[in-house]
């Protein structure tokens, strides 16, 4: 580099720098021309000379993304010299320097993350590009390696807060690096016991084995570190444990492929396609769901005497004209493309952001609720409400599937449990009245199944279930019930907090047990 470059890159002098373009206009041409040079942005980043960097920045862009001989672009070096304020301005000018990739195949995120969060660099890098947390250095090791390795538990969070938001966390969490170590074996093997608990409520798995085909509780064991086996082997007897990580590892294979092969050629579609295909499912949607508003011959509009002794045990009003076979003949198609339409439009929306995304699966739990719903008051006959209810729990199950998948949140499952739990089976078995004993028995099975599916998510979930009572509770004062009824949905929720009480007794007194 020219020596009066040099200086005036060092001293920040902008005037200087206009004064060498006038007497030489290809002055910055040359640091072009070589692959791997010092440019003018190097000096000034390494300086901190943010008014000459970010002017430079103007005329030659390019300058940005260069690196020098020891592959470090002006990012890189700003980063490593402290100057946060040039970095945050190198990203108001382009945000898609969080990606640059330097000595090792380290990029600005990778620094960060070895250094620390200083002044919340990390947070605007997330905002500026979320996608970058997806990017490895040369040994295949991500953010979440590198934060794991220099122990920076308040990076790991704020990684592990971004990466919840997006639907391929489960994968960016158990990557492994070129040893076939995931951010969780580099964990144990650290004794990072925070550390651990925040990958394993991340979905790490704890079964993966790197090239040595260890685990990472085989790791801990290994170095001797007794926090994180007791982590890593759980609450539960060695036995147990193993049987049921086996079912865990056979479920999770078998989702997969079914999920591949169903859903493969959904994801490589073109936006344009998704687009006009989810204004087909859109219409198919309401379709059939007008359908079971609508049914053939209409339903009946007052008592009838004639046709409420072929009834099971209820009121005519309300109920199909139709007869069974007809009915069934109308209904189940109707379901069947409600269903295939509901899935698909799931499957469709894997692409769009993830509050968006969690969202519209919300509004569409509730509407597939409603549509089975207005199925189930219309059925003539018992024989009919069994075939409706078959379908109802088979809805569920694909919904469940399809969670499996990362493909449905959570809060959209767990609206379906609340009309379509295995507290249903009962209707299946056996039409219940209402003010059944057994009504209490089926609060209880709610309680406990939803408790066990969003366990881990105390806030949401809570809310769920005070939704859930509030719905039952309105239910039951419009039905007239007695008083002592009207308390018995209070039981979902009393559950609820028994539960998370004796989880939380049982951890306290193993944690005593193990010290």
């Amino acid at each position: 580099m020219d020596e009066s470059v040099r200086t005036s890159s060092r001293t920040g002098d902008v005037s200087e720098l206009y004064k060498l373009i006038q007497s030489d206009g290809n002055v910055l041409r040359r640091f072009n021309e070589v692959e791997f040079m010092e440019t003018p942005l190097h000096v000034a980043a390494d300086e901190g000379c943010i008014r000459f960097a970010m002017e430079m920045m103007k005329l030659k862009p390019s300058f940005a993304r260069k690196l020098n001989q020891q592959g470090l672009s002006p990012i890189h070096l700003a980063l490593e010299k402290g100057h946060n304020e040039m970095v945050l301005r190198f990203l108001q000018m382009d945000k898609d320097l969080v990606r640059v990739t330097g000595k090792n195949g380290e990029t600005p995120l990778h620094y960060i993350c070895k250094a620390g969060n200083h002044d919340s660099l990390l947070e605007t890098f997330l905002k500026a590009c979320p996608d970058c947390i997806r990017d490895v250095t040369t040994e295949n090791r991500s953010a979440l390696h590198i934060a794991a390795e220099n122990k920076r538990l308040d990076v790991l969070q704020i990684l592990i807060r971004m990466l919840k938001k997006k639907d391929y966390y489960r994968e960016e969490v158990n990557r492994k690096d070129e040893d076939g170590n995931t951010a969780l074996h580099i964990a144990a093997r650290n004794n990072q016991t925070q550390m651990l608990k925040l990958l394993l409520s991340c979905k790490a798995d704890k079964h993966a084995t790197n090239q040595a085909g260890l685990t990472a509780l085989a790791v801990a064991e290994q170095h001797n570190n007794r926090e994180s086996i007791r982590i890593l082997r759980g609450c539960f007897i060695e036995e147990v444990s193993n049987i049921k990580s086996e079912w865990e590892i056979q479920i999770a294979k078998y989702v997969a492929k079914a999920s591949s092969i169903i859903f493969e050629d959904l994801d490589n579609i073109s936006s344009d396609d998704r687009n006009a295909l989810l204004v087909v499912l859109g219409l198919l949607l309401t379709g059939t769901y007008q359908a079971t508003l609508s049914p053939p011959g209409g339903v009946w509009q007052g008592d009838n005497t004639e046709w409420s002794k072929k009834s099971y045990d209820q009121k005519a009003l309300g109920k199909s004209v139709l007869h069974q076979a007809n009915f069934l003949i109308f209904y189940i198609p109707t379901y069947v493309v409600f269903m295939v339409t509901f899935f698909l439009t799931l499957a469709l929306l894997q692409p769009f952001p993830h509050g968006f995304k969690k969202t519209i699966q919300v509004i569409l739990a509730f509407f597939a609720v409603c549509f089975d719903q207005s199925i189930s008051y219309m059925v003539p006959t018992e024989f009919a409400y069994k075939v409706i209810e078959l379908f109802s729990l088979l809805l569920f199950v694909l919904t469940l599937v399809m969670h499996f998948t990362d493909r449905v949140s959570k809060p959209s499952v767990a609206i379906l449990e609340c009309w379509l739990t295995p507290s249903n089976l009962f209707d299946f078995v056996k039409r219940i009245p209402p003010d059944s004993d057994t009504k209490l028995l089926r609060l209880a099975i709610d309680g406990c199944w939803l408790f066990f599916f969003v366990k881990d998510d105390f806030w949401e979930g809570t809310i769920i279930v005070i939704g859930y009572c509030s719905f039952y509770i309105m239910a039951t004062v419009s039905w007239e019930a007695p008083p002592s009824m009207v308390a018995c949905p209070l039981l979902v929720l009393g559950c609820w907090f028994l539960l998370y009480l004796c989880r939380f007794c049982f951890k306290v007194c193993c944690q005593l047990c193990s010290t």
